[in-house]
């Protein structure tokens, strides 16, 4: 075996006429009789290999050549002919053409193929799981997060603060989470605690002056799965001594710009919005909103105070509220699909919802006729209502409004 002289992903146009050494797995072998092209891969890219029939002892091995069969082949890169280019990949405006191919492993008959392996069961998948990892889509998750990782050690060593690793089998601690335990065999009858997070080690390092400390850990918590938690996780941890709120934030924050910037492309600017957990809970009904739509909440209980109407009426005389949320563009809902939005809001734990949509004939829905006109206007123009949007009014007790709002939100 050589040692190749480029990844699958690095040849361009400049490099041909160069004699080069590649090293990887057959994605796919298209034999056509007299040529065979095979699309070798590794996890830098794919590169065409085209097989010649003038030399027999290669074309022999080419006709063989099976799906994730690893090989080696030496040759000479050549520009694609115009009009067979592949925009596709990075490398499709060369070809290699073969001189030698060596298999430097066979493989059986594949369980599902990489190409389209995410229309295998996830039970298979996780069985053959070195054989999805092969796949880009989670090759490009784990390079993420290598790189993720590079720029959190880079930026925190440029802050000043300095890596420490912490024990994995610690004293057992009162925490929220329960402890995985570990049997000590050198104790009988006494555990070891797998860390939910390194709270011992962060009060000895602050308590002997490393006034800035970070470390990627491990973290291992006792418990069910759930929507935003799993059993064993990793976070980044961080502690500063003498720190004020705004040194914590903005420490955190220069080291998401640097991640979104650096991985992404995509510059913020510094501070990023600060909300309290007042006005989350205020106008989302939820201390995590996702911002990337922004329909808030607005309390309009001013503007129906004076109503009559039973539904509004009984909940303001029992120290309610009305909460009113904007849907841009949405007057035009079906019946059927407000009575979908009905029962959403009805499992989250509200009574209904109230419409009200404003259209180029004015407004209509069921509080049309049975409140004051200017009291509707009034809450239209507080939630900065126009004409084809929708808007839903929901009543009852503050916490529970805002709660169940944020649910169905």
């Amino acid at each position: 075996m050589t040692s190749r002289t480029h990844t699958c992903g690095a040849l361009r146009k400049g490099d041909g006429g160069k004699s080069v050494v590649l090293q990887g797995w057959v994605a796919r072998a298209r034999d056509l009789g007299g040529l065979v092209f095979i699309d070798l891969r590794d996890r830098y890219g794919k590169t065409q290999v085209v097989v010649e029939p003038e030399l027999a002892d290669v074309i022999q091995t080419a006709h063989e050549l099976k799906n994730e069969w690893v090989i080696e082949v030496q040759g000479v890169v050549r520009a694609r002919p115009e009009g067979m280019l592949n925009s596709d990949l990075a490398t499709g405006e060369v070809e290699v053409v073969a001189k030698s191919i060596e298999v430097l492993n066979r493989c059986p008959e594949l369980p599902f193929q990489i190409e389209g392996a995410e229309k295998a069961s996830d039970e298979l998948r996780l069985k053959y799981r070195y054989l999805d990892l092969r796949r880009s889509e989670l090759q490009d998750v784990l390079i993420l997060r290598h790189r993720v990782t590079n720029i959190a050690r880079q930026h925190f060593s440029e802050q000043g603060f300095i890596e420490v690793e912490t024990p994995c089998l610690v004293k057992s601690t009162p925490e929220g989470a329960r402890d995985y335990l570990v049997p000590s065999r050198v104790f009988p009858g006494q555990f070891y605690a797998l860390p939910q997070s390194p709270q011992i080690y962060k009060q000895i390092l602050m308590v002997a002056g490393f006034d800035k400390y970070f470390q990627i850990c491990k973290c291992f918590r006792d418990e069910d799965l759930r929507s935003d938690r799993q059993p064993e996780f990793t976070q980044i941890d961080v502690e500063i001594s003498f720190a004020t709120r705004d040194v914590v934030f903005t420490v955190v924050e220069e080291l998401w710009v640097k991640i979104l910037r650096e991985v992404w492309g995509v510059d913020l600017p510094i501070p990023l919005p600060r909300l309290t957990y007042n006005d989350c809970m205020a106008h989302y009904g939820s201390d995590k909103p996702d911002l990337r739509y922004d329909l808030k909440f607005e309390n309009v209980s001013e503007h129906v105070q004076d109503t009559e109407f039973r539904v509004i009426r009984g909940a303001l005389d029992a120290g309610g509220v009305v909460i009113g949320l904007r849907v841009p563009g949405q007057a035009e809902v079906s019946r059927k699909q407000f009575g979908e939005i009905e029962e959403l809001a009805k499992a989250a734990g509200l009574g209904g919802i109230l419409p009200i949509k404003i259209t180029s004939e004015g407004l209509s829905g069921v509080l049309v006729g049975k409140m004051d006109e200017a009291a509707l206007q009034n809450v239209v123009k507080q939630l900065k209502g126009n004409v084809g949007d929708l808007l839903l009014l929901a009543v009852g007790a503050k916490s529970k409004v805002l709660k169940s709002l944020g649910i169905a939100h």
